[in-house]
């Protein structure tokens, strides 16, 4: 059984993306949208964790949000919404860490 997980809250706020990260299990993915994509800035510790988490192509983030917040990387893919809507058709369920 495999879980979308959705984190929106900036990783510098409260520990939702370590938490998130020590249960993802080797089927989940991750989508970061909001402020959440803040982790992917070059050099920060979130980065660092994503990294270590060695996700892969299960790391998305929303492009939009990317754009809003001028971030660019490497590490996630960047997805619009038509392909957020699929990933969740493609996971059992969906986690929205509120």
């Amino acid at each position: 059984m495999s879980t979308l997980h959705v984190i929106s809250h900036s990783p510098f706020g409260d520990n939702r993306l370590s938490s998130c990260l020590r249960l993802l299990g080797s089927n989940d993915g991750l989508l970061l949208c909001g402020d959440a994509v803040y982790a992917l800035q070059p050099g920060s510790e979130p980065l660092k964790a994503l990294e270590h988490a060695n996700l892969g192509a299960r790391l998305f983030a929303l492009e939009e949000d990317l754009q809003a917040r001028g971030i660019s990387s490497d590490a996630a893919r960047a997805i619009d919404y038509p392909a957020f809507v699929q990933l969740s058709l493609d996971h059992d369920k969906v986690n929205s860490w509120l």
